[in-house]
């Protein structure tokens, strides 16, 4: 996540890198519509690549900062992670079976290329809207207060409780083992927990070790960045399975859900997904926020690329002695 945009008065600029994107994404979807079999079999990365460049650039406008510019030398361990983490998921799935990919391309090694590209692009693409929708509320409250500076932390708020760590980590615990413990078809049942359960189990960690924390920021009081990956999450899971849906159409790589009668509500889907399973996607942007601060840390992120946007030593400190004010 990216710091409030910068300076009133900045001028608006679109760097290279988005039209790119956008020529990317146009490609995608003029090779889809001229029934092109390799379209179909890689919408899913391309499109996502497109996405991923083209709102970067529109972030910068927006911003004056974004991944790909500010923290260009970060994107790889970003890349990197969102691989690693989604592989978690894949690992819970072998067991639950609550998904599966069909059309894939029969040579193991394109397959694994494309299931490495695919996973690339799923940090990305929800941070990238996580920060674009953060960008818009700060525009939006630009205009509703012209001629004045919008700073990154207000001088009063509201602060809440939200629990104490320990009651976290037991139902994060409690969450992510209950899947793997039962049998199927019991086991399939419980996917939803997986959402949910790594973000409470980690997030209140992050606030422990001084790490940026939705959890610590909520408590203070600053709750725009949660609400922003809440529904950059919301909105990256409309596009997956718009994207995935025009895959099943054109006879490509895609995959279907297989999720118990029970969780498919009145037989409603979006696409290939049960509407019911769409609630999943606002606090799967919560659990990859999580894991990425931890694993970053871990891999001595910190030492490597330079604090964090949101990271201040005075922050850092008094998170450590068990409350964090987000400079948010």
């Amino acid at each position: 996540m990216m710091p409030p945009f910068g300076p009133a008065g900045r001028p608006f600029r679109l760097p290279a890198h988005t039209w790119i994107g956008l020529l990317v994404l146009a490609a995608g979807q003029f090779g889809l519509f001229r029934g092109i079999p390799l379209a179909a079999t890689w919408l899913t990365p391309i499109m996502w690549s497109g996405y991923i460049l083209a709102l970067d650039g529109v972030n910068f406008g927006l911003r004056g900062q974004s991944w790909l510019t500010a923290r260009r030398r970060e994107f790889p361990l970003l890349v990197l992670l969102s691989v690693a983490v989604w592989l978690v998921f894949e690992g819970y799935n072998l067991h639950l079976v609550n998904w599966v990919y069909r059309g894939l391309p029969t040579r193991t090694l394109v397959r694994n290329f494309g299931y490495f590209w695919s996973f690339a692009t799923i940090m990305p693409g929800v941070f990238e809207t996580a920060d674009f929708v953060e960008a818009l509320w700060e525009r939006a409250a630009r205009l509703r207060a012209p001629g004045r500076r919008i700073p990154g932390r207000r001088a009063t708020t509201r602060t809440s409780s939200v629990g104490p760590a320990w009651l976290w980590w037991l139902a994060g615990i409690a969450m992510v083992s209950l899947p793997l413990a039962l049998p199927n078809p019991a086991a399939a049942h419980t996917f939803g927990a997986v959402w949910i359960g790594f973000f409470l189990l980690l997030d209140p960690l992050n606030e422990r070790l001084g790490l940026p924390s939705i959890r610590a920021q909520w408590a203070g009081g600053h709750r725009r960045a949660a609400l922003a990956l809440l529904l950059g999450g919301l909105l990256c899971g409309f596009l997956w399975e718009t994207w995935n849906q025009q895959a099943v159409r054109a006879g490509g790589a895609y995959w279907v859900y297989t999720v118990p009668q029970a969780l498919r509500v009145f037989g409603w889907h979006f696409g290939q997904m049960p509407v019911l399973g769409l609630l999943g996607f606002p606090p799967f942007a919560l659990e990859l926020f999580a894991a990425y601060q931890l694993l970053r840390e871990m891999l001595g992120g910190s030492r490597l690329f330079g604090p964090l946007p949101t990271e201040v030593p005075a922050a850092r400190e008094s998170a450590r002695s068990g409350s964090l004010t987000s400079p948010r």
